[in-house]
């Protein structure tokens, strides 16, 4: 639809907030009758409703659910479940369903531009690193890029503003790629796969398929977790150009066709004339910030697509030398009284914490939130052997306290009976006082956050405020 005569056409926009109000007002721009449907009918709704009326675009609030007359097309926020009456409308009406993804897919181009291709990442973890470090590497070989989709600049933006880009590291989450159907990247990667989001997906099966559509029309590589054989299977069962390939990534020794690592140092035998026989270096585990096995597993994703784009091997290394990771994404806060204190609140379900736990040998575990309806034997019975203590905190804290009676009843627990924002320094308390020298205090939830803070950012806060001051006691 890039071609298309957008004057007139009406659409309707499902959802005011940060990706329906710029749909909303590109559409308008095209020439398009645009009509916003919200759920909600609050203050701040309103007072985004008004900016857009005042533009000539109408908003209809606390009425997300019926389909306005004369729609040709829909445009939905990615958060929107597939589920809603509005989509069933569409669908009885013979009407089209877009996210903000699939909208600037086929936007792409209509200033005259050649489309920048795009390297697509997913997973349901460790996706905006592995972003971030791809548009370091992209940099690092002189390529004009940015970090785009789920995070960064957004893509409308990116695909209809003025800077023009040589390639697009893209994030997609499992709703953006379930309403983008004719999205074809030039190369996509699933880092992993892990129950989440299973109520607005409404099965593993169901998830894991929009996860794969992120292979879909790949024309140069799909790669693929080898440590994770469903995401090897959403290769097998894609529908791709002929000549794209499968490559893997695995912190052991690659195959051919995969990356991997070798004695301390990141190797490609993927990318390079004689697979059978020949290996390129392209960097040490030491450029990778921090190097965590799953941060590794982070980097050689990042790093084969960006040889799939023809990267050459010194741009993969300078590219990791030079991405520093977000905050509380396994950040080191400090060190007080010889106890290391790591914030990775962003680690907000259990595959999260499972990577985040194997990083350390003995830790005094930090616990707790919204459990989203998961469960937590798996993971305490794989991090047992490591754990010196557990505090928990937050609305669902008994599950895992559940779980580690089961399956680490040796284990020092420390329950904390409260859900207030202040219980963060109490937990570092309690944590300073079960670890010894040379231990790591980790917060690692493995819950959402949203019981006791507005979101991880703040909650990881919380936790750096609370070691910060008791540094200053210890001093």
């Amino acid at each position: 639809m890039s071609n298309v005569d957008w004057q007139g056409k009406h659409v309707t926009v499902a959802g005011l907030g940060v990706s329906g109000i710029p749909a909303a007002r590109v559409l308008q721009g095209l020439g398009a009758v645009v009509t916003v449907v919200n759920d909600g009918d609050d203050e701040r709704s309103r007072a985004q409703a008004a900016e857009l009326e005042a533009q000539g675009i109408a908003v209809r609030l606390g009425d997300g659910d019926t389909l306005p007359p004369s729609t040709e097309l829909v445009v939905t926020a990615p958060g929107w479940k597939p589920g809603k009456p509005l989509f069933a409308a569409a669908a009885e009406a013979g009407v089209p369903v877009w996210g903000d993804v699939e909208l600037a897919w086929r936007l792409r181009g209509l200033d005259g531009r050649e489309p920048a291709p795009w390297l697509a990442v997913t997973g349901t973890n460790g996706k905006t690193t592995t972003v971030r470090m791809l548009a370091a590497i992209l940099e690092a070989a002189g390529l004009r890029t940015a970090a785009v989709g789920n995070i960064g600049v957004s893509l409308l933006d990116a695909v209809l503003g003025e800077e023009t880009y040589d390639v697009l590291a893209v994030e997609l989450s499992s709703y953006q790629l379930h309403w983008a159907p004719s999205l074809r990247a030039h190369s996509g990667a699933v880092l992993n796969l892990a129950p989440d989001h299973l109520d607005w997906h409404g099965s593993m099966a169901a998830y894991a398929a929009d996860k794969g559509r992120i292979y879909e029309g790949n024309t140069v590589a799909c790669v693929y977790n080898a440590a994770d054989p469903a995401t090897e299977d959403l290769v097998r069962e894609a529908d791709v150009e002929e000549g794209c390939r499968a490559i893997g990534f695995t912190l052991g020794t690659p195959g051919p066709s995969q990356l991997g690592v070798v004695d301390g140092i990141l190797v490609d035998r993927a990318f390079v004339k004689n697979r059978q026989k020949q290996a390129q270096e392209l960097a040490e585990v030491a450029d990778v910030d921090p190097p965590a096995p799953h941060n590794i597993a982070n980097a050689l994703a990042a790093a084969a697509l960006a040889r799939a784009f023809g990267v050459a091997p010194a741009a993969v290394r300078d590219g990791l030398r030079a991405f520093r990771p977000d905050p509380h994404r396994i950040e080191h806060v400090a060190d007080v009284d010889g106890v290391a204190y790591v914030d990775d609140s962003k680690a907000t379900n259990t595959h999260a914490a499972e990577a985040s736990l194997a990083a350390y040998d003995s830790i005094v575990w930090i616990a707790g939130g919204l459990a989203k309806g998961a469960t937590f034997d798996e993971l305490v019975t794989g991090c047992a052997k490591r754990l010196r203590g557990v505090v928990l905190m937050g609305a669902d804290r008994a599950l895992i306290r559940e779980a580690l009676a089961r399956h680490a009843p040796e284990v020092p627990v420390v329950d904390l009976d409260r859900t207030d924002t202040g219980a963060m320094s109490e937990a570092v308390r309690e944590a300073a006082r079960l670890a010894r020298p040379g231990d790591t205090v980790l917060m690692a939830p493995a819950c959402a956050s949203m019981d006791m803070f507005v979101n991880y950012n703040k909650r990881g806060e919380a936790f750096a405020d609370a070691v910060r001051a008791r540094a200053a006691e210890s001093a």
